[in-house]
């Protein structure tokens, strides 16, 4: 599949996806908190569209308020994680010398650090939703780019024109902000676009475990926790909740993997 294919064909799968997860319940029966106690594990009706769990919520509304949980804590462990990679990583590598061993040797600190065990030790013990959730994903995943940020600043603080900048006296957050940081750019549109399943599988993962995303709110990882226990005699409450999941780490690579090839063509060959 070409880049441009793969780019248009993730962006617009990703956001279909987002108005399913965000304009769907507006038109769904049912809330996602409301229980109907005449229901359970009922098959799909017209007053449950997707039929109902064990618990008697709605299938659609409770698994597509898991997926807008989802989404937002993937989004924003992406960004804050690939943010942090560009401070780090430009900072160490155009500032070099002592800063340079300093921020580097953070980076490999946690990188030999388990970094799933350690948020899911922290997990129950941490206040504040989803948001303080993603940053703590976010802690453990800028390392590898902040590495990658580093090693292509040195090469362009050495270009022609950036020295010349230099000679002229002109500051190093000037000089970072015009003559460095365009040439970063494609690689962290990249990261970030990736860091987004990574950030979501992780978080599945965790709420599947029960470290994730606190009760009574929900993820995608806590939906399918939840309907696993029937997958097989009632595959409504946990095959939605699944194929989300897929597909929106297959959206997510698909524009990932477009925006690589397009921005950097060596790289997809």
């Amino acid at each position: 599949m070409r880049a441009g294919l793969r780019t248009v064909t993730g962006a617009i799968l990703l956001v279909l996806l987002f108005v399913l997860a965000f304009g769907g319940p507006l038109v769904s029966p049912c809330g996602w908190d409301e229980t109907d106690f005449a229901a359970f594990r009922q098959g799909p009706s017209s007053g449950h569209w997707l039929g109902t769990t064990q618990s008697g919520r709605d299938v659609f509304a409770f698994t597509l308020r898991g997926a807008q949980n989802s989404l937002l804590v993937g989004l924003t462990a992406a960004l804050l994680s690939t943010g942090l990679a560009a401070a780090v990583g430009t900072a160490a590598g155009f500032l070099g010398g002592r800063v340079d061993r300093v921020l580097m040797w953070g980076a490999d600190l946690l990188l030999v650090l388990p970094s799933f065990l350690i948020v899911t030790v922290l997990a129950p013990r941490i206040t504040g939703g989803w948001p303080v959730l993603a940053a703590a994903l976010a802690a453990f995943m800028w390392m590898v780019t902040a590495r990658a940020v580093r090693a292509a600043t040195l090469r362009l603080r050495e270009r022609e024109h950036v020295l010349a900048a230099r000679f002229l006296g002109v500051g190093a957050p000037r000089l970072v902000a015009r003559h460095v940081a365009p040439g970063l750019a494609s690689l962290l549109a990249v990261d970030a676009s990736l860091n987004v399943s990574v950030a979501i599988v992780a978080e599945s993962g965790l709420s599947y475990l029960g470290f994730g995303v606190r009760p009574p709110d929900v993820s995608l990882g806590t939906v399918i926790a939840d309907g696993q226990g029937g997958a097989t005699a009632h595959p409504w409450a946990f095959g939605f909740a699944a194929g989300l999941l897929v597909l929106i780490v297959v959206a997510v690579n698909l524009l990932g993997d477009g925006v690589r090839d397009a921005l950097d063509p060596e790289a997809g060959r």
